[in-house]
């Protein structure tokens, strides 16, 4: 008889932090340290902030005997990516008061705050639910900020999406008080007789939880690499309702098979009153069918994998004393971003802006901050981030146009986009010098990289020709390297692992190429790659179609097969130009 296994630490942390308040509040006050315990770092991130330290500044500091350079990664939640003007004007004065000077846009559609020292902490969240934002639930083991489709070319049906996606939001936010009581100095509940959580209970979920929303044709919030998503059925111009998909998700951890992106797997349809329910559901049996013993294997992908899909349609079925209908045509064409203007049937304009890296700042020739302050003081439409990390200022009125093209030009904005393809197709995590589980650079170095293989591109005709590229300073997968074309995930300093032919409308995992890679061999790499791809692809075909068909990685169609079945080409040198 095997021996039951203990549940994990986190648990046990969970259980004894009185519904998330741990001693959070006595080590705010606590001005000795800019740290915070471990156990309080935990509870921390389902407030929506990480403890961090900068990684660069270490060895010095060490050398003088001085603690680590300790500050706060704040994520602001925006449901469905929408922020008004007044929004965002604040979230840039905060960036400039109690952050580094940036912003940063996410993968998954929401700010975030580098830099914030303990003693600014409670005040910047305090302030930022003073805007109508919040960071509650941005983090930690729920249900995370709701991605929304940001799609400007159907825009009444995205109106009706983006109210499904806030439906989901507010239905699935912790209820525990602690919030309120540490960050907004809300009443106290003596008593936890009181207080419950109707939906999480006392351990919450086993990790973390990813919920998205595509319209087709565009799939640029990934619905393959969530947990659930739902994909928009559009009827007569009408949202009929969702086809719902389940077991998505990007994490792994090197040299460890048992642990591996998965793809999720589309099980049927719900209508458009159905769909906050069905999240719930589906929520709840990852809450008691999730591994609680093994933090690696707890995300819901592990749960659909484990059981299979047919067991979680018929067990969400029963939960909701109904069952979803059949699966409803529909089809992917990329996962990419749109830029430039475009219109819409109400005569506004929504501008689709390339951010590199997501980061939002001023440099000496390009100051992207400020531009975009101005144009938030006389937009009248709303700001949308895309889960690409891009923004896009929707909604322009054709009053406003004008005035705001004029800003654009002024601050050098007017052009982000005139940039080669396969850079506005890129996506970097933060990496280093704050993400404590980074093993190599990601942000700060992709964009070199991008300018080594643009030689490339440009030598073989291919500058305006989309693929798919992303960089990850760790495996856990942030940027959802995976499901792209090219992929560099970091592996030691300076080295990363190289995947190739994942799908371009995200819909196909990639495969292992190369090991363990010095970064400055990547171009030598892949330059006979691409240019084999540019002498011998097909009409319309894809690099990451034509990589599979050349022989370079095998085809990955789940998760189980990621580690496995590598091509012996991928061992060899790509074919010479």
């Amino acid at each position: 008889m095997s021996e039951e296994k203990k549940p994990s630490a986190n648990e046990g942390i969970k259980i004894a932090s009185n519904y998330l308040r741990g001693t959070i509040a006595e080590g705010l006050a606590d001005v000795t340290t800019g740290s915070m315990s471990a156990d309080d770092q935990q509870l921390l991130k389902f407030h929506g902030t990480y403890q961090q330290d900068d990684r660069d500044l270490r060895a010095e500091r060490r050398k003088h005997k001085l603690e680590k350079a300790y500050s706060f990664m704040i994520r602001i939640r925006v449901p469905g990516g929408v922020a008004t003007p007044e929004q965002w004007l604040e979230v840039d004065r905060m960036a400039t008061q109690f952050a580094n000077g940036t912003i940063k846009l996410t993968t998954r559609q929401a700010f975030q705050f580098h830099g914030v020292i303990k003693s600014n902490l409670k005040r910047t969240i305090r302030e930022i639910n003073q805007t109508a934002m919040d960071t509650i639930a941005a983090c930690g083991d729920v249900n995370r900020n709701v991605m929304c489709n940001p799609n400007p070319y159907l825009s009444d049906v995205h109106a009706d999406v983006l109210k499904v996606a806030q439906g989901i939001s507010d239905q699935l936010t912790p209820q525990t008080r602690a919030y309120h009581e540490i960050w907004l100095d809300g009443e106290k509940i003596e008593s936890t007789e009181q207080e419950v959580e109707p939906i999480y209970g006392k351990t919450y979920l086993p990790r973390k939880f990813k919920i998205t929303i595509a319209v087709p044709p565009s799939n640029d919030v990934d619905i393959y690499a969530n947990c659930l998503s739902y994909i928009a059925i559009v009827e007569d111009g009408k949202l009929a309702g969702f086809n719902v998909a389940v077991g998505g998700g990007m994490g792994s951890t090197h040299n460890n098979d048992k642990t591996y992106p998965r793809l999720a797997d589309v099980i049927g349809f719900c209508t458009v009153e159905q769909a906050v329910d069905v999240a719930e559901k589906i929520v709840l049996i990852q809450r008691d069918f999730g591994d609680r013993t093994d933090r690696k294997h707890a995300r819901f992908k592990y749960t659909v994998d484990d059981h299979g899909p047919d067991w979680i349609l018929a067990r969400l079925n029963e939960s909701l004393g109904y069952e979803l209908g059949p699966v409803r045509p529909f089809e992917f064409t990329d996962n990419g971003d749109r830029y430039g203007w475009t219109g819409d049937e109400n005569g506004n304009s929504h501008l689709t802006l390339f951010i590199q890296g997501g980061r939002v700042l001023d440099t000496e020739t390009y100051p992207l901050r400020t531009g975009l302050r101005e144009i938030a003081r006389v937009h009248d439409g709303d700001f949308r981030l895309t889960a690409n990390q891009n923004l896009i200022i929707a909604n322009v009125s054709p009053a406003k146009r004008p005035e705001i093209e004029k800003l654009l030009e002024q601050y050098g904005i007017k052009d982000s986009y005139g940039k080669s393809a396969l850079r506005l197709n890129s996506l970097a995590c933060v990496a280093l010098p704050t993400c404590g589980l980074s093993l190599a650079e990601a942000e700060r170095y992709l964009p070199d990289l991008l300018t080594e293989l643009e030689e490339t591109i440009e030598e073989n005709g291919l500058r305006h020709d989309a693929i798919t590229i992303r960089m990850t300073g760790c495996p856990n997968g942030c940027a959802r390297p995976y499901i792209a074309e090219i992929a560099f995930v970091g592996r030691a300093p300076g080295k990363y692992n190289v995947y190739l032919g994942g799908g371009f409308a995200g819909q196909r995992l990639s495969k292992l190429y190369r090991e363990s890679v010095p970064s400055t061999e990547i171009k030598e790499l892949l330059s006979p790659v691409i240019a084999h791809y540019a002498r011998e692809r097909n009409d319309g075909e894809r690099f990451g179609d034509f990589c599979i068909r050349a022989g370079y990685v095998n085809e990955t169609k789940q998760g189980r097969d990621f580690h496995h079945n590598l091509k012996p080409e991928a061992l060899k040198t790509a074919q010479p130009a």
